[in-house]
C-alpha cells in the first residue's frame, strides 16, 4: 500500500507551461529518492463554496488556478526518508527558488491509504480527469469512514472510474499562511481525509455523477454523521504531469 504526499497550490494562469515545465524536471529528483508516481492536476471545474473551497485553502488570486498534486511512494518510510534528504540538498533548495507560484502558499502533508481501489483499466492506466476532496473527519470515525469510501468505491468503479484512493491525514503540518486544516475548518479532533478519484476522461465523469447521486452507496447511512459536508471541499481536475 502506498503512501502519499499531497498537495494543493495556486498557480497564475500565464505560468501553467512553465509550472508544467517546472513539475516535468522534479519527476525524476523524486523518482530518485523513492517516489513511484508524481501527479500534477490543474483546476477545471473548481466551484465557490458557501463555507470552504480549493480557491480559499490557498488564498487563490483572481488570476491564479488552483493544482491538486500528490507524489506516492511505496510507503511512510521512504517519504520521510526522502525528504529528510530534500531538505539537506542544495538542488532541491535552488528548485524550490525558480517555482513559478508562491510556495508560501502551498498546502502539503502526507497521508497513509484507507482505500485504494482499482478499475476496469485502471492498472497502470493513466487517467484522463480526477476529482479531487478533501474532508474534515472526526478521528473516532476513522473505521466507519474507511468502511463507507470503500463502499463508495464500489460505486464509483461501477460507473467507469479507474482508481479511486481515500487517505488519511497522517503527517499534515500547520502552516504559517495556509494548511490543510484551515482548509476545511479543521476542529482540534479531526484529521484530513485527503480524496480523489481517477476517471477515463471529463465526459465519462460528468455522465456518471449524474448516475452516482442517486446511487445509495454514495451515501453514509442516515444514522451516521461520518463528517461535516458543509465544509467539504471538492472539484474536478486535468491532470498535465502523471509520471
Amino acid at each position: 500500500m502506498v503512501y502519499v504526499e499531497g498537495f494543493i497550490l495556486a498557480v497564475p494562469a500565464a505560468n501553467k507551461e512553465a509550472y508544467r515545465k517546472h513539475a516535468v524536471d522534479a519527476v525524476s529528483y523524486f523518482k530518485g529518492h523513492g517516489a513511484t508516481r508524481l501527479v500534477e492536476c490543474w483546476g477545471d471545474d473548481v466551484p465557490d463554496g458557501k463555507l470552504t473551497d480549493f480557491k480559499r485553502a490557498v488564498k487563490a488570486k483572481p488570476d491564479e488556478v488552483v493544482l491538486f498534486s500528490w507524489v506516492e511512494y511505496p510507503s511512510k518510510q521512504v517519504r520521510d526518508a526522502a525528504n529528510e534528504k530534500m531538505r539537506a540538498d542544495p538542488d532541491a533548495n535552488a528548485m524550490a527558488a525558480s517555482m513559478p507560484f508562491d510556495g508560501q502558499r502551498m498546502v502539503y502533508g502526507g497521508f497513509s491509504v484507507l482505500v485504494e481501489e482499482s478499475g476496469s483499466g485502471g492498472a497502470g492506466g493513466k487517467p484522463g480527469y480526477v476529482d479531487g476532496t478533501l474532508m474534515p473527519v472526526p478521528a473516532g470515525n476513522r473505521d466507519a469512514f474507511r468502511t463507507w469510501a470503500a463502499r463508495a468505491a464500489t460505486a464509483l468503479k461501477e460507473h467507469g472510474a479507474v482508481r479511486v484512493v481515500d487517505t488519511w491525514g497522517d503527517d499534515v503540518p500547520d502552516g504559517k499562511v495556509t494548511d490543510f486544516k484551515g482548509a476545511v475548518q479543521a476542529t482540534g479532533d479531526e484529521k484530513i481525509a485527503y480524496c480523489w478519484i481517477e476517471w477515463p476522461s471529463k465526459d465519462v465523469r460528468d455522465k456518471s455523477w449524474e448516475k452516482l447521486m442517486a446511487d445509495p452507496r454514495m451515501h453514509p447511512d442516515k444514522d451516521q454523521v461520518l463528517f461535516d459536508g458543509k465544509r467539504m471541499i471538492y472539484g474536478g481536475f486535468a491532470p498535465i504531469v502523471d509520471q
